[in-house]
């Protein structure tokens, strides 16, 4: 299949399987790609935690911070689906910095990267990244804001009226009736610009290689391994990823590196225009989709 007749084949699919799409797979040996819609600007969800990283392990590489530092937080007590960690504590805990940046970035623990966000707030996190030539993702908000949407105001059994606000409340130019969805108010990033972050961790940058190293490392421990990871996994590959999920909106960022030396960074930003919480599908096809670009890329 040429190039061409892919791209119009995978846009189908992903239409047919309810899914808007901007995807990006970039070779970072030869610098080739192929994406849909890489440029679209969607709200980042967690996926914000991977430049809070970058930010975090910044600092503490510079001596602003120091990683041992323990922090004390305050319980999340959030009892709808969905958070991990902290978010899910009763009581105050004292966890160090360090600690608090695997919890954030592999665990996608929302109450650790509001810690972290205390120490190094968005605004901050933003001009580190542009320090480093990454200009394409914009942090406004911590991840607080993340917990608190109309799905949380509905019952379990009337979670597809939120589903359906989120689908149906948005405007032409990506403004949005509920505050995270609109690209104006919200932490956001297109395809392209995670890759390019992901290019900058995985390839000599202006990242210092230590940072880059640190950054990998998490990723490569993300423990969310349940939408693009299955079909990037296995003895011969290593997957290294962050998730993200808000609403209707599933994200996924990772590099997979074959044991024959070739690195593919990868960026799945998608909006499902399906009312439903629970879709094992869309994640499915969110990873043939993916592989599908990664094998033909690999094949040119």
């Amino acid at each position: 299949m040429n190039t061409e007749a892919l791209l119009r084949d995978l846009r189908a699919r992903l239409h047919d399987g309810g899914l808007h799409g901007c995807l990006l797979v970039r070779d970072l040996h030869t610098g080739e790609e192929l994406g849909i819609e890489p440029d679209t600007q969607l709200p980042s969800a967690s996926l914000v935690k991977v430049p809070l990283a970058l930010a975090t392990a910044e600092r503490i590489r510079r001596g602003e911070v120091d990683g041992a530092t323990p922090v004390e937080v305050q319980p999340g007590r959030i009892t709808t689906p969905g958070p991990t960690g902290l978010s899910r504590f009763r009581h105050p805990a004292r966890i160090a910095i360090d600690d608090l940046l695997y919890l954030s970035t592999c665990l996608s623990d929302g109450a650790a990267a509001d810690a972290l966000f205390e120490i190094t707030p968005p605004a901050h996190v933003t001009d580190i990244l542009h320090g480093l030539d990454l200009r394409g993702i914009t942090v406004r908000h911590r991840t607080h804001e993340l917990s608190d949407t109309p799905v949380e105001r509905f019952d379990a059994a009337q979670a597809h009226l939120a589903h359906a606000l989120a689908i149906e409340a948005g405007t032409g130019g990506r403004g949005h009736r509920v505050p995270q969805l609109d690209t104006t108010r919200a932490n956001t990033g297109s395809a392209r610009a995670w890759v390019d972050l992901l290019q900058a961790l995985w390839t000599p940058s202006a990242i210092h290689p230590d940072v880059a190293e640190q950054v990998r490392g998490l990723m490569a421990h993300n423990v969310l391994r349940h939408r693009l990871a299955p079909d990037f996994s296995s003895d011969a590959t290593t997957w290294s990823s962050k998730t993200g999920t808000l609403l209707n909106l599933r994200h996924e960022i990772g590099v997979v590196e074959h044991s024959d030396g070739q690195t593919f960074a990868i960026a799945v930003l998608t909006e499902s225009l399906v009312p439903a919480s629970v879709q094992p599908g869309a994640d499915a096809l969110m990873a043939q989709a993916a592989r599908s670009l990664r094998d033909h890329l690999r094949q040119l």
